[in-house]
């Protein structure tokens, strides 16, 4: 089995979960935020959205990246619909690039840097953990909150929530 086949097989598992998440947020309250400081509901969405295809193109790429000068995401869609729509091609392209990644490409040292701030340094493929996988729960779980906030039914994640049994 090649290193890149788990990261493969956990990202499509967690996609599945990730979507029912996004298909939770109601198009209306896009443009909602629980608080000043943070991004809007539809913003969070996107960013779920769009972690996989940048941070696989970043992988795919060559051993250090800066995030200042590298492709920024498409413009937000207006609907909860277009944005689940994108996170589907996006999570596609991104197993399709993973895919070519072979174990010595993953055992590289990997660089991740915003202007002169390195985020992150190591295995390549702990940088996919860290910074694809690990990430995209980060916000999961911080569009769960917003859903609860928002009064939507919280789907299940690793088991039942409150609202499903």
């Amino acid at each position: 089995m090649a290193a890149v086949d788990s990261i493969l097989e956990e990202l499509t598992r967690e996609a599945a979960t990730t979507r029912r998440a996004l298909e939770r947020v109601p198009t209306e309250k896009l443009a909602w935020k629980p608080h000043e400081k943070s991004k809007t509901a539809g913003q969070l969405a996107w960013h779920i959205a769009t972690i996989p295809h940048r941070m696989a193109t970043f992988a795919q790429g060559g051993d250090e990246v800066d995030v200042t000068t590298t492709m920024k995401p498409p413009p937000m869609p207006e609907t909860t619909a277009g944005i689940v729509e994108a996170f589907e091609r996006q999570i596609a392209e991104a197993k399709a690039m993973l895919s070519k990644l072979d174990d010595s490409s993953l055992a590289r040292i990997f660089t991740m840097r915003r202007g002169e701030v390195k985020m992150f340094s190591g295995p390549k493929s702990a940088f996919l953990r860290t910074v694809l996988l690990n990430h995209l729960y980060h916000h999961r779980g911080q569009l769960s909150v917003y859903l609860r906030l928002l009064n939507v039914p919280v789907p299940p994640v690793y088991g039942p929530t409150a609202d499903e049994s």
